[in-house]
């Protein structure tokens, strides 16, 4: 175990986020004084801040290993305070481990943001280069892929109408099955398919609550995501479409998407109904191409059906469809993994989105880590560059990213599309530059103020209780939008 000792609250998230991303096996936690193995001691002084990290004492010793780095703090404002200290315990982590982290001391969910914004103010690359690398110590590589990602979605964000415009997120939170890695808000279709109709019956109170009070608002972008869209059989889905058609304003909308995922869930009756309403993208999502991998993470459907998915779509008339991947997968190595890639290039998808594994507190993977921690997957840099060399060579390019904790290899998340197929609301829904409104169980509504501020509400997880409480949910949105 590694603890951390504080005299004072302050940066523990912070402290604690980037212990796991040089020790991301380890348990991590609070204590009052040594524990027996690692212990980083973080002390706040007048003006100054010690950071300590110390190693149990062996048998034959009796002094513990101790190395530690005092910083001034005079002066410094909060955020600059946080910086010095990230800086300060990355050297000494880095030092004990002999490790280099790829993006430094950052630890956040939104890197692209730092480019982003600086790139808004007229910064050259050169200027932003620099300042990620001493204030984050970010490296060279990472660096380069964030200023690239920031500058395409700035190009693709160009038409949106941040100030009167909005986007629409719909949660269908049934699955097939629950996904070994998973921690999103799902349910088995088996024992919850007798609550799916009630569940699109309250869905679309919401929805034609939400058309009238943004009607004076012009809809950008909507997405329906899950959970599993598809696992709605065709009339429900004709039926969720038909509301969604009748009550909003398409005349500005740029793109609508369903997420699909799951291959063992698309049906040609489905996928004729999207089309039917104007769907303009989809995802089928295979996660990986090994069979080997597909039954030990509890996906429940072959390679093949994933191929057969994805083809049907095409026959379809889709022109714009994405695949989810995840790298790092338990028992995979960097063969494993190439041959997805392989396998992919050869379907010709119009964006891939490369996830690496990351381990969610509620997911069965965390729940039986002492089962499966030997075994999860080879993933680190030179993987991660070999998917993204494939990616390319489809002649696909990168234009989103984001980051989640505990994830695999201290890497991160990319989109990758064709330069016309990149996903829109991927991309607002990191940059947080608009207000996006989200309907259904589990789901999160943001509202995005003129000054930048964010304010949000979000809605109940639990299926049962969202159709019981469907009018508080409606409550709360009118609250937030300020809307009557």
């Amino acid at each position: 175990m590694i603890g951390i000792e504080l005299n004072e609250e302050n940066f523990e998230y912070d402290i604690y986020s980037l212990v796991k991303a040089f020790y991301p096996g380890e348990e991590v936690a609070r204590v009052s004084g040594s524990c027996d193995g690692l212990t980083i001691r973080v002390e706040y002084q007048p003006a100054a801040i010690t950071v300590a990290l110390q190693e149990a004492a062996e048998e034959d010793s009796l002094a513990a290993k101790t190395i530690s780095e005092t910083i001034s703090t005079e002066g410094l404002e909060r955020k600059e305070t946080k910086s010095v200290l990230k800086r300060a315990l990355y050297r000494l982590l880095s030092e004990k481990t002999g490790r280099v982290l790829p993006w430094g001391t950052l630890t956040g969910i939104r890197p692209t943001k730092i480019p982003f914004a600086m790139l808004s103010e007229g910064k050259s690359d050169e200027e932003i280069a620099s300042y990620m690398k001493e204030t984050y110590l970010a490296g060279e590589e990472k660096t380069a892929l964030s200023i690239e990602i920031a500058k395409r979605e700035q190009e693709i964000l160009k038409a949106i109408d941040y100030e009167d415009g909005y986007s629409l997120y719909v949660g269908i939170p049934f699955c097939p099955t629950r996904c070994l890695y998973c921690s999103f808000t799902s349910y088995p279709l088996k024992i919850w398919e007798k609550q799916v109709d009630a569940y699109v019956e309250a869905l679309c109170k919401e929805l034609r609550f939400l058309a009238e009070k943004m009607k004076y608002r012009k809809l950008n972008t909507v997405y329906i995501g899950g959970g599993t869209p598809t696992t709605l059989n065709p009339q429900q889905m004709d039926r969720l479409l038909t509301v969604l058609e009748e009550s909003f304003d398409f005349s500005n909308n740029q793109e609508f998407t369903v997420e699909a995922g799951r291959p063992d869930s698309i049906t040609e009756d489905k996928l004729l109904v999207l089309k039917n309403h104007k769907v303009s993208r989809i995802s089928v999502n295979p996660q990986t191409m090994n069979q080997k991998t597909l039954d030990l993470i509890g996906r429940r459907h072959t390679v093949e059906q994933t191929k057969e998915a994805f083809r049907l779509a095409r026959r379809c008339g889709f022109d714009n469809i994405n695949m989810d991947l995840i790298s790092g997968l338990p028992g995979e190595n960097r063969e494993d993994m190439e041959y997805t890639m392989q396998e992919i290039a050869a379907l010709k998808p119009d964006s891939v989105t490369v996830h690496a594994l990351a381990i969610k507190r509620a997911s069965r993977l965390n729940e039986l880590w002492e089962e499966y921690k030997g075994r999860t997957g080879a993933l680190d840099e030179e993987t991660a560059r070999m998917m993204e060399r494939y990616t390319r060579q489809m002649g696909l390019v990168p234009y989103y990213l984001y980051r989640q904790k505990n994830m695999a290899g201290n890497l991160e998340n990319v989109g990758y599309a064709r330069l016309d197929k990149a996903g829109i609301y991927n991309i607002l829904i990191m940059e947080e530059k608009q207000t996006i409104v989200a309907c259904g169980a589990g789901s999160i509504t943001k509202r995005v103020f003129p000054d930048g501020r964010i304010e949000r509400c979000d809605n109940v997880k639990d299926v049962a209780l969202y159709i019981e409480k469907i009018d508080e949910m409606i409550e709360r949105k009118r609250r937030l939008l300020q809307i009557s």
